[in-house]
């Protein structure tokens, strides 16, 4: 299975670095649309996603993890943005919607 970096030049480069395949983009729809697209895509098990573009479709994304477990979406932080706590338990009771 394939893992593939979407995000900001910055990020997607870094990833480029050591081998995974990446998709350029610019703004968190361009992001959007291309998480859709991944989701249809054969052969792909993992999509790494930059926190800055992320962040604002954050409520959408997780709609699509809902739908979807393949891909796995995972969100990492980009270069210069800001780490943010995670409350997995409030993650997990979103994706399981209760």
């Amino acid at each position: 299975m394939k893992v593939v970096a979407v995000g900001k030049r910055p990020f997607v480069t870094a990833f480029r670095l050591v081998g995974v395949q990446g998709v350029e983009v610019d703004t968190p729809e361009a992001m959007l649309d291309t998480v859709n697209r991944l989701f249809r895509t054969d052969g792909v098990g993992l999509v790494l996603l930059g926190s800055d573009l992320s962040t604002p479709v954050r409520l959408k994304l997780s709609e699509l993890r809902k739908k979807h477990a393949v891909p796995l979406i995972y969100e990492i932080a980009a270069p210069g943005a800001q780490v943010e706590e995670a409350e997995y338990s409030k993650v997990l009771r979103a994706m399981l919607g209760v």
